[in-house]
């Protein structure tokens, strides 16, 4: 069972608030000597979902959590808004769906960046997906 040994929690409105969470992740894979590929899977990741939060959830927030499980150091991402939700998380997993304008890649794009992912959205009851990598 992983430990959650550090915790910090960023708001999600605007587009500024995107590249902040991407900073801060960055900041902590480094600190944590997570290897340069890791980093990136991670923030990119990290990106498209913060992107969808303040898109399509208006105000958001994510939690940053730095996990411990034995010898393993992980990070874990929370990432929950009180948006309209959404109706077919399945359709909505699929490559090239999308409700906007974009290539339809950010769920699931962002889940194959990651060593695990969580989603949890109903209508009219908002969105939380949980990312986690692990060096």
């Amino acid at each position: 069972m992983a430990t959650v040994i550090k915790t910090e929690t960023a708001r999600l409105l605007s587009e500024a608030d995107v590249v902040d969470v991407r900073q801060r992740v960055r900041k902590h894979a480094v600190e944590y000597r997570f290897g340069l590929v890791d980093q990136t899977k991670l923030v990119t990741a990290a990106s498209e979902i913060a992107r969808n939060t303040t898109k399509y959830g208006g105000v958001g927030s994510v939690k940053i959590e730095i996990l411990e499980d034995g010898i393993r150091t992980g990070l874990r991402l929370i990432f929950e808004d009180r948006g309209p939700g959404i109706p077919d998380i399945d359709l909505a997993m699929r490559d090239g769906f999308t409700t906007g304008h974009g290539m339809g890649l950010g769920l699931g794009g962002a889940k194959r960046l990651v060593n695990e992912f969580e989603i949890d959205s109903k209508p009219g009851d908002g969105t939380r997906v949980v990312l986690t990598r692990w060096k």
